[in-house]
């Protein structure tokens, strides 16, 4: 092991994984060809899918589930919890006191740099976040979303001769 990654031996990494130094993995799933840029952190139950471009200093927390040939930018921050706190009676709490809520980024869709992804929100195929968006409700497919909150801004229209505008 790399001496600047840490990667915990419970990981599953695909063919072809491309990783930064300095990462920290453990207990997730990264696909076949994904890239996993510089100070990202992926916990436990997390998946990244196949050729996806993870970007430096984005956190993808417990719950997360990115799906094939996903684009993340750079520092972007997904939320488990509508609810956090520290403690529970007086006591920090465990992992018994809270339950995990869950996020799914579909198939094609890129979410921008220093977005913010809440929990118990998917966001649909090929849609696209805008960079700095926080994005707290569900986005459908194809859809372009901008702001805080995010909100539609347009749909994506295909081009003349293939890729999207």
């Amino acid at each position: 092991m790399n001496q600047y990654q840490c990667i915990a031996p419970n990981v599953k990494l695909g063919v072809n994984v491309k990783l930064s130094k300095f990462v920290n993995l453990y207990g997730c799933e990264v696909g076949d060809e994904s890239k996993i840029g510089a100070f990202v952190e992926i916990q436990k139950n997390a998946r990244v899918g196949k050729r996806c471009k993870i970007s430096s200093h984005t956190f993808i927390c417990e719950g997360v589930t990115i799906e094939d040939e996903v684009f993340i930018g750079h520092g972007v921050t997904f939320i488990n919890d509508s609810y956090p706190r520290a403690t529970t009676g007086g006591q920090l709490q465990t992992e018994a006191d809270w339950r995990v809520e869950t996020t799914l980024i579909k198939r094609g869709a890129s979410i921008g740099s220093g977005a913010t992804i809440l929990s118990k929100v998917t966001v649909g195929e090929n849609a696209i976040v805008g960079a700095g968006s926080v994005v707290t409700k569900s986005v459908p497919p194809n859809a372009v979303v901008v702001g805080n909150p995010a909100r539609q801004l347009r749909p994506i229209v295909a081009a003349a001769v293939g890729g999207t505008r």
